[in-house]
């Protein structure tokens, strides 16, 4: 994805943290800051965002996405670049804003403008930053899982490799099936529960056997799946969301450990 924002050698950079993350899983904005101003960075997290409007428009409620969408391009249209933990969320600003705001021209060029400038954060460390984990090490293994919507929809796969290969000490573990659906898919495991059950025990079988001690990846409802299934299985991989590695944090509870 092109730099379409242009050259700024200290942008200021809209977080867009996420429901997820807001909810269930705080560090991994905390995280996202730090990494973003260890690659020099102005960070700002706009107080009236709330959802991108992905469950709504997934649902078929378009008008609820609409106004969602409006939302958010007014909290984060002034900043130079919007950085979101989540390539679901991400691809949401990036390409279905249009789809949303079909018919409302007005709206439609901002959300075109927005979406230029939006990046999912491994992305936008890696091929817009180029950002190194500099004097961080971690003595562990890892396998990896892309998730669907970072890997299909925005072309998400050299670019956390490339910045977990900069950990000293980090051993990377093929995982078989890594861009096979975790099972997750937002609405689809509440409309499915039993399909997505099965897919995620594939998935669990798969990360067991690469014998890794932790579990990585882009997006935390797919953590949180995968997570859920391995604790329930009793199995001893961790799981955390890349950025929290890439800023030091991988020494605490991981996803679904009490704190």
């Amino acid at each position: 994805m092109p730099d379409t924002a242009g050259d700024r050698s200290t942008p200021r950079v809209g977080l867009f943290v996420t429901c997820l993350v807001d909810a269930m899983r705080p560090q991994i904005g905390f995280a996202a800051i730090q990494v973003l101003e260890e690659a020099g960075c102005v960070v700002e997290v706009p107080e009236a965002q709330t959802c991108c409007g992905q469950p709504a428009f997934n649902s078929g409620d378009t008008g609820r996405a609409a106004a969602l969408a409006k939302q958010s391009i007014a909290a984060f249209e002034n900043c130079d670049y919007v950085v979101v933990p989540s390539g679901s969320c991400a691809g949401m600003i990036r390409k279905h804003y249009l789809e949303a705001l079909a018919g409302e021209e007005r709206w439609v060029e901002r959300a075109r403008a927005l979406g230029a400038k939006t990046y999912e954060i491994l992305t936008f460390l890696s091929d817009v930053r180029g950002y190194q984990p500099a004097g961080r090490s971690l003595r562990a293994s890892a396998t990896y899982h892309d998730s669907c919507a970072g890997l299909r929809e925005l072309g998400i796969f050299a670019q956390p490799r490339r910045l977990l290969a900069a950990m000293d000490g980090l051993e990377l573990r093929k995982l078989e099936g890594n861009d096979v659906c975790c099972g997750f898919g937002g609405t689809f495991c509440v409309k499915y529960p039993a399909i997505s059950n099965a897919i995620v025990e594939e998935k669990a079988d798969a990360i067991e056997k690469t014998e890794a001690d932790l579990l990585l990846a882009g997006d935390l409802g797919c953590l949180m799946n995968m997570a859920g299934k391995l604790n329930r299985r009793g199995a001893k991989v961790r799981s955390f969301h890349t950025v929290e590695v890439l800023a030091g944090m991988a020494d605490g509870p991981a996803i679904g450990e009490e704190g």
